[in-house]
């Protein structure tokens, strides 16, 4: 299987359809409810319904998911029965094995029930029609990259104690996404050194986000989000409440986390945790619905990019 636990839930849905032929008088039978099996309208559904809800019982590499909504379509047309099957889940991962599989089921079951009136049945054009929801729905693109700065927040790095592992899986996270890592620097968790470094940067018209990591924590030498209020215009909360969010399903330790968020001009600086962990979590939970934050920034609004 697929390892989503990275992944957020969000609104998923799929919708499917197929299409079972028959002869006329097949068709009329199953439209009068006459056929000696019962109603196949109704059982075909429920069919459907039930097998949504079962699909990772067949398909090997399903995961098994809450579904919140399933509903099974059958319609008889002039030479065949539709079937049309629609699927949401607030989720990790999509649904449309389970609208697939639904269709699938109800066109058996139907065929199951009118097999003693035709021997002519056909089972054709079941197909995956829409899907929505993941990551890929909340993309945005860029003419030109966002441009980044990616400050490490950290005596011992800065003393060449120990190593970066955060910055550069930040980094490492920001490669597949439409944005120019320009600025990659090592600062101790100096209060006054760590505002002028962000106000440069955001004063500087270069630099579009800032990304800090290290200082955000309980300890005696954690500045980071206080030289972060210093320079900021305005407080952007909902981005910290996030990844906080994100973060506590995977650790109680994300609780203690004081990142703050915030813009100065058009540069929105972050900060991240300091642990490598909570760094790369950070950024799977940001990526990519923070870059929506750009064409805002800009004026553009939701629907300009």
């Amino acid at each position: 299987m697929i390892d989503v636990s990275p992944k957020s839930n969000t609104l998923r849905y799929a919708r499917a359809e197929g299409r079972l032929h028959c002869g006329a008088g097949t068709l009329e039978a199953i439209r009068a409810r006459e056929v000696p099996k019962g109603d196949v309208l109704e059982i075909a559904r429920a069919a459907g319904i039930t097998a949504a809800k079962q699909t990772a019982d067949t398909i090997v590499f399903c995961h098994p998911i809450p579904l919140d909504w399933v509903e099974v379509m059958l319609t008889v047309k002039e030479d065949h029965l539709a079937v049309t099957a629609e699927v949401r889940s607030v989720w990790k991962t999509g649904v449309e094995m389970e609208a697939l599989t639904a269709v699938t089921a109800a066109l058996l079951n139907a065929w199951d029930m009118v097999k003693p009136l035709d021997e002519a049945l056909t089972i054709e054009g079941i197909q995956l029609i829409e899907k929505r929801g993941g990551r890929s729905d909340w993309r945005d693109t860029f003419t030109e990259p966002i441009r980044c700065a990616v400050l490490v927040i950290s005596d011992s790095t800065h003393a060449g104690e120990r190593e970066d592992r955060s910055g550069l899986l930040i980094r490492e996270s920001l490669q597949s996404q439409p944005v120019d890592v320009s600025v990659y620097e090592v600062l101790p968790d100096d209060r006054t050194i760590i505002a002028q470094k962000l106000t440069e940067l955001a004063d500087s018209g270069m630099i579009d986000l800032i990304l800090t990591t290290g200082g955000t924590g309980l300890g005696p030498r954690d500045v980071t989000p206080e030289a972060t209020m210093d320079v900021i215009d305005r407080e952007v909360p909902g981005i910290t409440e996030m990844v906080r969010a994100y973060g506590s399903e995977r650790t109680p330790h994300a609780m203690l986390s004081r990142s703050r968020c915030g813009q100065r001009g058009e540069t929105l600086i972050i900060n991240l945790p300091g642990s490598s962990r909570g760094a790369k979590e950070s950024m799977d939970a940001l990526l990519p619905g923070l870059l929506h934050a750009f064409p805002m920034i800009r004026g553009g609004g939701h629907d300009q990019k």
